[in-house]
């Protein structure tokens, strides 16, 4: 790891990078490979070439499994985060929130862009009337109202300007944030990774 990373380095030109992230926990061979491999990513940040280092993609299970020789905590998890991916059979949102890791979701427009129809697409059209915004939108600040970090892209920098401009000149109320929740609760879909989760696994 030490090797590759240092060839991502030189490769993007940078002396550090601010966030470095170990992925998909379910290709590791055993818990004390997950272990060693977080280790290194602890040697990486004490040699000041990773500001802050976490993980993605980990469970409740993954995450216990190298807090228990981690000398450093992941700063952040970053998940499949949406209404139909809510991760509630293991707590995890609050498994992170406990540790003090800054939860990060990916694929947060899932809802609008690959999983429809679904129970929240009223729910989407009614407050994207009522706030004066599109659903994508209103997926973005349901995220960001519950103190989630979001990441999406777009190859278009108009609707990424867009998204800029119009999600932080609202705010969704704690209702509308709960409402959206339990429509979602009501179907489950994953977009990423589905080879590694059976069909019915919400974790």
């Amino acid at each position: 790891m030490q090797a590759s990373f240092s060839a991502s380095l030189e490769r993007l030109g940078l002396s550090y990078v601010d966030l470095y992230l170990i992925h998909s926990p379910f290709r590791a061979s055993s818990p004390e490979r997950l272990q060693k491999v977080w280790a290194e990513l602890e040697a990486i940040q004490a040699s000041g070439r990773a500001r802050s280092i976490g993980v993605s993609n980990f469970s409740v299970a993954n995450l216990k499994t190298i807090l228990t020789t981690a000398r450093v905590t992941p700063a952040v998890n970053q998940i499949e985060y949406h209404p139909y991916l809510q991760h509630t059979p293991d707590g995890l949102i609050d498994f992170c929130r406990e540790k003090n890791i800054a939860v990060v979701a990916y694929g947060p427009l899932t809802a609008v862009t690959k999983a429809s129809p679904g129970p929240c697409d009223d729910l989407y059209k009614e407050l994207s009337k009522k706030y004066g915004v599109f659903g994508a939108d209103i997926a973005l600040r349901w995220c960001i109202d519950q103190g989630i970090v979001v990441v999406t892209t777009s190859a278009n920098e108009q609707r990424l300007q867009g998204y800029m401009n119009r999600v932080p000149a609202f705010k969704l109320t704690p209702k509308e944030v709960e409402r959206i929740a339990e429509e979602g609760l009501k179907k489950h879909f994953r977009g990423f990774w589905t080879d590694f989760f059976a069909a019915d696994d919400r974790r």
